[in-house]
């Protein structure tokens, strides 16, 4: 092992129990031992998960949270004994790879709820959310301090919590814990004055207006999290570790507006001076262990790092807290094993705190511990396959039923979560298989494919593999994204995969082999603007095509919204011009990633036209309509058109012959990296 991670793998101690070294696996919605959007039970999938990283050498294991009461169905999860029965034998599996696990158990989610878009109507109106209650309760759901607005659905008032409903999940709380202690858990942790969840909305004076004694003064705002640790420890005993997921400064400007990193602007939620001070008066009061970072929903990318945020973006404010604490604090949000092996050693925090790391690759701790870094696959923070919660205009949450219930899978991982759906498996009979196409599509096709026991050959009209991820890798803040790409290039290497370069298949008779995957890409989509042949394509400039100061960009999605970031960040002025009335509109985008972006336009005043469109490209200008249906001259040295893709196959699917990637269906890397496991998984 290299010796500057070696504090990490030192023990230490929550209350009286010990952790074998310094890595703790934070918890992610979703991989709750009891299930998520389904009626309680002894999740098998999450078991797996946590089991294989247990024997993997991980230090302490915190389980995405548990509901104290179903979100389908609404009973407690204290009368779920069948669940508990079930856990005990597996806590004594856990124990014998020297791991530790806490349960999480959530109070709820307040305004916060990453309420479906399908489900809004219930929000809206009493009686419909009264008919479905049994099955689907989202008012209760969503229930918060105080009446507020939702998070998620625009113009709509969320109800206030009552105080029968706190003494509830205060009962439950206690409960829940002593089961969870009887059935050999180590620990729980309360969720949670953290993220702008429910229990963190009571302490936030923006969000709580209460006048009885839930609200107002100091004590009043933090009664609730107080009161769940009293009963947990008096249920349980003193002795019984409550970690609390905390967020040390909640980066909020304004419900629905964040505080981007080094930022001027006036805290709304919890500041420094009052984090201090309720870590102290939290910690007085019963808690262990504090698992922290920063952040809200409001400011949901303290939280949920994506790509743009610096790495150890909360490292600071969490060594501030610890500074104030005798006991334990783990610091999580994109940290660095390095870095956090010399805050741990200088005493700066006690544990490293991670998360979806663990969903791209299982094994990435063992992996550190061999000195093999580069065979780690990296997690480049895309939420794609664990957060894909997506909000823009007019929509609440417009992902999938599929993904809501099943999150925390990985974009790069589909062995992750997914029920064994993609278990590798030998083949029946050894193929041989041409690969066309280098990009990551073909490069996973054939990386599984080999796994399985084929022969493969990839054929790459280039020198180099990687295809179009390598323009899309190369801004400054896409370093995981290049890491990637060195993964996957030595993959094919140590898989002895021989790659043909150089060599462009443009009639499929020129190949001989039992199967062929098309991995061809895609072609950008043209627009018929007046003097389109002066603008340049997304791709021309991620390639290095220089452009002016002045750069406009045609196209609002994530691709021209991440250019006008790049822009921005080499010191141009960018402008971009977008036909619909949101930026970045998927389904598939995390609002984590896309709020970012968001508020870092608007913080940096970056000129953003919505359900505007180019007529036409000048030399030094392009004319738009705007919304407003006027004509108006926008300055450009430069015009950049980001309007998307469209499929390129070499042919069309048949027996013997796949296509793969953006060749038949322009996405994002999940939809290319899942594909890629199908077809390899059938051949």
């Amino acid at each position: 092992m290299n010796k500057k991670f070696e504090a990490l793998f030192t023990p230490w101690k929550i209350g009286n129990v010990e952790i074998k070294n310094r890595i703790v696996l934070c918890p992610m919605g979703g991989t709750s031992l009891f299930g998520w959007m389904e009626p309680h039970h002894f999740d098998k999938d999450a078991a797996d998960f946590f089991m294989d990283l247990a024997k993997n050498n991980v230090g302490l294991i915190i389980p995405g949270i548990a509901p104290l009461k179903n979100l389908i169905g609404g009973q407690w999860l204290y009368k779920s004994k069948k669940s508990f029965k079930k856990l005990k034998p597996y806590m004594e599996e856990i124990h014998k790879t020297g791991a530790r696990l806490f349960v999480q158990l959530t109070a709820g989610f307040g305004r916060s709820f990453s309420v479906p878009n399908a489900m809004v109507p219930m929000l809206k109106h009493k009686t419909l959310n009264t008919l479905l209650k049994p099955i689907f309760d989202v008012q209760y759901l969503c229930a918060s301090p105080s009446k507020l607005p939702s998070r998620w659905a625009e113009g709509v008032l969320v109800r206030a919590i009552t105080k029968k409903e706190i003494k509830k999940l205060i009962d439950a709380f206690a409960k829940t814990s002593k089961m969870c202690k009887e059935a050999g858990v180590d620990g729980v942790e309360v969720h949670a004055v953290h993220e702008g969840y429910l229990l963190d909305q009571f302490t936030t004076k923006y969000t709580n207006h209460r006048t009885d004694e839930y609200g107002g003064s100091f004590e009043n705002r933090y009664r609730f999290a107080v009161e769940v640790v009293k009963a947990i420890k008096k249920a349980c005993g003193d002795d019984y570790p409550v970690s609390l997921r905390y967020s040390v400064v909640s980066k909020t400007k304004d419900f629905c507006k964040g505080a981007m990193p080094g930022e001027d602007y006036k805290e709304v939620g919890r500041d420094m001076e009052e984090s201090l001070k309720a870590a102290k008066y939290l910690q007085d009061a019963g808690y262990d262990m504090f698992d922290a970072d920063n952040g809200t929903y409001d400011a949901w990318y303290w939280a949920h790092p994506p790509a743009y945020m610096p790495q150890n973006c909360n490292l600071k404010e969490v060594t501030a807290v610890k500074k104030v604490l005798s006991i334990p604090v783990v610091c999580a949000g994109r940290m660095e094993p390095d870095v956090a092996a010399k805050a741990i050693k200088a005493g700066d925090i006690d544990a490293m705190g991670v998360a979806r790391q663990f969903l791209a690759d299982h094994h990435w701790v063992t992996k550190l511990m061999e000195d093999r870094l580069e065979d780690i696959l990296p997690c480049i923070c895309c939420h794609n396959g664990c957060f894909p919660m997506s909000h823009y205009k007019g929509i609440a949450n417009g992902a999938a039923m599929s993904d809501s219930k099943h999150m925390s899978r990985c974009a790069l991982n589909p062995l992750t979560m997914q029920n064994h759906k993609y278990d590798i498996k030998p083949a029946k009979k050894a193929k041989t298989v041409a690969v066309i196409g280098g990009g990551v599509g073909g490069m996973e096709t054939a990386r599984i494919a080999t796994l399985r026991g084929h022969k493969v050959t990839i054929y790459e009209k280039s020198n180099v593999l990687g295809g179009v991820f390598i323009p899309a890798a190369a801004p400054s803040f896409k370093e995981k994204d290049k890491m990637l790409i060195d993964w996957y290039r030595r993959q094919i290497k140590n898989l002895g995969i021989e790659v043909k370069f150089n060599t462009e298949i443009k009639d499929l008779s020129q190949i001989k082999a039992d199967e062929i995957v098309i991995a061809t890409g895609s072609k950008p989509k043209k627009l018929p603007i007046k003097g389109i042949e002066k603008s340049m394509e997304a791709i021309e400039y991620l390639n290095g095509k220089e452009v002016g100061e002045n750069v406009v960009i045609i196209g609002g999605g994530l691709s021209g919204c991440e250019i006008a970031y790049d822009l921005h960040l080499k010191g141009k002025h960018p402008v971009i011009i977008e036909a619909k009335n949101d930026l970045m509109v998927s389904n598939m985008l995390c609002l984590a990633n896309s709020s970012y972006l968001r508020d870092y336009f608007d913080y940096k005043k970056v000129p953003i036209y919505l359900k505007s469109k180019v007529l036409e490209i000048n030399d030094d200008n392009v004319v738009v309509l705007n919304s407003k249906g006027e004509r108006e001259v926008i300055k450009a040295d430069s015009v950049i058109t980001a309007i998307g893709y469209n499929p390129a196959p070499l042919t069309k699917e048949s027996k013997h012959v796949h296509i793969v990637g953006d060749a038949l269906a322009v996405g994002n890397l999940r939809t290319v990296v899942w594909r890629a496991w199908e077809v390899a998984e059938k051949i």
